[in-house]
């Protein structure tokens, strides 16, 4: 399934290498050849070598910055200050206690990925119709439902912001548009293109925007219209997921967890994915910003984790044990081998036969119980002397032993399992009573051999999505929706309505003056 994005991968290695190869002592190049529009996107696979600057420009979608923002915003994660380590000048703090500011640098990296990757589409959109080529009008299309869905998560983060759709004329200091006139744009462009991208669901459209990527995109869209525009769509919404479960493309995996494993990309639940890449497309670094320095030998790991991203203590605790997303925790005579989503209990080296200690040679934080190392759901404070033991980490998705600081698992940014709970949420919000709905969101607790619910509320429904879809940078986006996002929890009192938006960047007002500031900054 890889093959296709790793080509790419290769290419732009390739064209790098050419473009920064020293000369010797003539610096009178003689040139061989030239890529120009007469000998180059004359072919469908040179079209689509091409394309792939738009994706490579979404491979920071999983960690800092967008993922960031999603996910330590919300009540999922936290990244507490261990003594020196992760103070960062206070910005994970501020981000978990929702008193970020313009100048906090996951709110920019999350605002400069997104425009990021609306220019790449916005460059091969015009490089495509200059060439006057119909061969580039499938590829246009994609571009512009990819350029949509990047607009979506904008609108999502930021609300209001510059629409920018010409690469060659653009305006240098585009002007703010309102939420409503973003929304209209990406419901539009969605629309518009929905049966000019390929209909395909195989490896030529793995990890690319497909009919069905883009029928996810508008049901996404329609489950938070009221959110952006004041305007309920739940019937909407539930017609782009008919779409997508009619279409016999998608079935969920018998096993959470295969979801998640190394080598993933035959999921059949992904509707769309990163191929992340250890050597060729790195940006998934979930195994260092988890991990304690500890678990290196755990993993026999190539470098040493930071001890950092953990799970909220209520959050863990929200699944019910026996639960197999959940996990067993280790214990004081050996590792559990159960896989789940969360590392929690005593830590065992790679032979599971060897106690993990750290001796009172590690400097982050400190250690209630002294040398042996043991991973707790607990976390005695956020700042500043978190325990360096405190909060259950991360294993969602399977850490490769020996693996290096970029993980080769691919990243699904939507898959199937969420289209069976959005149409659940939203036959709920039609009727709080509908059979179906609870059904389907049964169909995912049976699948964890969780208890099934007997009934559907607002709370058990965003509970489930929150266990189901962990760490899949959707929980912010669901705590807004369900209006939860700005309640107390653990170190985090309840804050104002319009921190719903992140502000706009200091370093982009202060570049564009016909930047409009968010309410509240």
């Amino acid at each position: 399934m890889k093959k296709y994005l790793f080509s790419l991968k290769m290419l732009a290695f390739a064209v790098c290498m050419i473009a920064f190869m020293p000369a010797c002592t003539d610096l009178e190049e003689e040139i061989f050849s030239q890529v120009t529009a007469d000998n180059f996107f004359q072919t469908e696979d040179e079209l689509i070598s091409a394309l792939g600057a738009a994706y490579t420009a979404m491979y920071g979608y999983a960690n800092g910055g967008f993922g960031a923002t999603q996910e330590v915003s919300s009540d999922e994660l936290t990244v507490p200050t261990r003594g020196p380590d992760w103070g960062d000048g206070g910005h994970w703090v501020r981000l978990h206690q929702h008193l970020w500011t313009a100048e906090d640098p996951e709110i920019n990296g999350s605002y400069s990925f997104l425009f990021g990757g609306v220019s790449a589409c916005n460059r091969l959109i015009f490089q495509f119709e200059e060439l006057g080529n119909p061969l580039t009008d499938p590829f246009i299309g994609e571009l512009k439902a990819l350029r949509a869905i990047y607009y979506m998560w904008l609108l999502d983060q930021y609300g209001n912001v510059p629409i920018v759709t010409d690469f060659a004329d653009s305006d240098p200091n585009p002007p703010t548009k309102s939420r409503a006139e973003v929304y209209q744009f990406v419901e539009s462009e969605l629309l518009d293109n929905l049966d000019k991208v390929s209909e395909a669901v195989d490896g030529t459209t793995y990890g690319r925007i497909n009919r069905m990527a883009v029928q996810m995109a508008l049901a996404k869209l329609y489950m938070n219209s009221e959110v952006y525009i004041g305007q309920a769509k739940w019937q909407q919404a539930a017609a782009a997921c008919d779409a997508i479960m009619n279409s016999g493309n998608y079935s969920m995996e018998a096993d959470y967890f295969a979801n998640f494993n190394l080598d993933n990309a035959g999921s059949t639940e992904t509707i769309l994915a990163i191929p992340y890449d250890a050597v060729f497309a790195g940006g998934f670094n979930l195994v260092m910003r988890t991990l304690s320095y500890i678990n290196q030998q755990t993993y026999s790991l190539a470098a040493q984790p930071w001890n950092g991203w953990c799970a909220m203590e209520d959050f863990y605790n929200s699944y019910e044990d026996g639960d197999l997303r959940k996990g067993v925790p280790n214990t004081e005579e050996g590792p559990s081998n159960v896989r789940g989503n969360f590392l929690v209990g005593p830590q065992w080296d790679i032979s599971g036969k060897v106690r993990l200690t750290d001796a009172g040679t590690l400097a982050s934080g400190v250690d209630p119980d002294g040398e042996p190392f043991t991973i707790r759901a607990e976390i005695n404070e956020l700042f500043p002397e978190a325990w360096r033991e405190a909060g259950a980490r991360v294993t969602k998705w399977e850490f490769e032993i020996g693996g290096q600081s970029n993980m080769n698992n691919d990243y699904q940014i939507w898959r199937y399992t969420d289209v069976l709970l959005m149409k659940a949420e939203a036959l709920w919000r039609q009727d709080p009573g509908s059979a179906e709905a609870l059904e389907l969101v049964n169909m995912v607790r049976d699948r964890a051999a969780a208890t099934p619910f007997t009934e559907l509320t607002a709370d058990n429904l965003l509970a489930e999505r929150g266990r189901e879809l962990f760490m899949e940078n959707h929980r912010r986006t669901d705590l807004i929706r369900f209006g939860k996002f700005n309640d107390a929890w653990w170190e985090k009192p309840a804050s104002e309505e319009c921190k719903n938006l992140f502000p706009i960047p200091k370093s982009q007002t202060d570049a564009n003056p016909n930047l409009v500031q968010n309410p509240c900054y």
